[in-house]
């Protein structure tokens, strides 16, 4: 399966943060994705996976100005992006969580180890295969936090899996924030281009659950002129509709 490839050329639209009850108020990268979609102006498009929305929706929010313009060629490879795959929330739940462990605090660090046995418990499950057979990625994760590992399997051992975490999409999203928020408030100098990295890993794991890789999305983001002030989310709806 390849990569879709979007075209984007100097002009693009200038993301920000939060919900816009309108183009006229700016974009955020799911409201822009809603756009392409043709569907009605939403944060919570249902072009895109609800959980890749949850996180793109909260890498956005968390960025500085110059990462956020980041994600810009990212928005047409979520459209049309939403796997029926059961493993598809699963995988990207442990994307999340594993690229969230090692910069998370103590108390973090447990929950966040017990988010990935449970993921990997339920992953097996949909895989057939044997219930204590953690991934490669998820060994080394744990074995890099022993002490939140250790917890973790002393935690479950006493209470038991809770699967409906890394299955139920609502659930999943929670987590899927909790690990962005992780990463975002971390001492990590580059937190910011880990969450550029983290979105660009979780499209990624969405699309190699997707049968069918959707017709490739051709943005021609319209061009400002300098001459006149930057370009808004409103005029460029125009630009589109002719």
């Amino acid at each position: 399966m390849s990569r879709r490839a979007p075209f984007v050329p100097d002009g693009v639209p200038v993301l920000s943060r939060g919900l816009h009850r309108s183009p006229r108020k700016g974009a955020c990268f799911m409201e822009m994705a809603s756009f392409l979609a043709g569907e009605q102006w939403s944060d919570h498009p249902t072009c895109t996976h609800p959980v890749l929305a949850a996180m793109a929706r909260r890498v956005n929010d968390m960025l500085d100005d110059a990462h956020r313009q980041r994600l810009v060629t990212m928005i047409p490879e979520v459209v049309g992006l939403n796997p029926d795959d059961p493993r598809a929330t699963t995988a990207l739940l442990l994307t999340a969580v594993r690229a969230a462990l090692p910069v998370a605090a103590q108390e973090r660090q447990n929950l966040l180890a017990v988010a990935i046995l449970n993921a990997e418990r339920v992953l097996a499950e949909q895989d057939g295969r044997p219930c204590g057979d953690l991934s490669l990625a998820s060994r080394d994760a744990l074995e890099n936090c022993p002490a939140a590992g250790h917890w973790a399997r002393a935690y479950v051992a006493r209470v038991g899996f809770t699967p409906v975490v890394a299955t139920a999409p609502s659930n999943a999203a929670k987590v899927v924030a909790l690990a962005v928020d992780t990463i975002a408030r971390s001492w990590v100098e580059d937190r910011h281009a880990a969450l550029v990295e983290l979105l660009r890993d979780g499209i990624d794991v969405m699309a190699a659950f997707s049968p069918l890789v959707p017709d490739p999305v051709v943005v021609s983001w319209p061009v400002r002129d300098p001459a006149v002030p930057e370009s808004t989310p409103t005029r460029m709806a125009r630009s589109y509709a002719g």
